[in-house]
């Protein structure tokens, strides 16, 4: 018989699961999942988000075929002292931040936490300034706290 084929039967349960996790190490989620690399090698350390101290304002340039500067910060973790690259969303949202600011970072929400659209190397995106939701600023709900 050419070639070996997947067993079947009655008691073959146990083989075809062995065989199966042999496979699954070759898909990327699977391995990156099951050793904890995100909890190991990602600023973050596998949590959904962290608080920072902006180092300084930076402007991203988009990738081909756009042309822009995205406004971004440079953060510097509270938990590790990694350094991130985070957006600043919505239209004059950068205008609420200041150097030395307290801000909280989450994942931009790229394919397979990557980053994310025409940010090249952006990560992370900035939810809030100084214990305040970014939105509620921007629509004027809330005053930013001096700190």
């Amino acid at each position: 018989m050419p070639g070996k084929k997947a067993p079947y039967g009655l008691y073959a349960a146990r083989k075809l699961k062995i065989k199966r996790l042999k496979f699954r190490w070759s898909q990327r989620d699977f391995r990156i999942r099951i050793l904890q690399l995100k909890k190991k090698y990602e600023p973050l350390e596998g949590a959904p988000m962290a608080r920072g101290i902006v180092l300084e304002k930076v402007g991203v340039e988009a990738r081909q075929p756009n042309a822009a500067v995205r406004k971004c910060v440079r953060v510097q973790l509270v938990k590790n002292g990694k350094v991130v690259t985070a957006f600043v969303p919505y239209d004059g949202g950068l205008n609420f931040i200041e150097e030395h600011d307290e801000v909280l970072v989450a994942g931009i929400g790229g394919s397979r936490g990557k980053s994310m659209g025409d940010l090249p190397g952006v990560k992370y995106k900035v939810i809030a300034v100084n214990g305040v939701s970014l939105t509620e600023l921007l629509k004027g709900k809330k005053q930013k706290p001096l700190r």
